[in-house]
């Protein structure tokens, strides 16, 4: 199989050289192979980058994906601790959800501010504080 250069994954990847040395860092990726100094790697590693970057866009950080790969238990199937790790997203999710939903009624109430000075302002913006709690 032929090995690529950290330029030939950055590439396919659409991700920068420095990216894909920052995930060998911490250890979010193997360390590859060197050759004269200069990092192979089996094609395979485009398919780790594309689910840290698929996870990456469920809303999950570095360091969630990495726990992922270094923690999943070995008597317990890997789906199954996906769907542990999805729940808990979702958890993280609706509450997000809520937050923002909350914040836009309070921003669409203050739409109705008409206070002739600040400190009447600042009155009617806690009061809409106040009332949402």
């Amino acid at each position: 199989m032929e090995e690529l250069t950290i330029s030939q994954i950055a590439h396919h990847a659409a991700i920068r050289p420095s990216t894909i040395r920052y995930y060998e860092s911490i250890n979010l990726l193997p360390s590859p192979r060197r050759t004269s100094g200069q990092r192979r790697y089996d094609a395979g590693i485009l398919h780790r980058l594309a689910f840290i970057k698929t996870a990456q866009s469920l809303g999950f950080t570095l360091t969630e994906i990495q726990a992922f790969f270094d923690s999943s238990p070995e008597h317990v199937p890997i789906s199954s601790h996906w769907q542990t790790l999805a729940q808990d997203k979702l958890a993280e999710v609706d509450a997000l959800i809520n937050r923002a939903y909350h914040m836009k009624r309070m921003l669409q109430q203050s739409l109705q501010c008409n206070c002739p000075t600040l400190d009447d302002c600042i009155d009617c913006v806690l009061a809409i504080g106040h009332v949402e709690k």
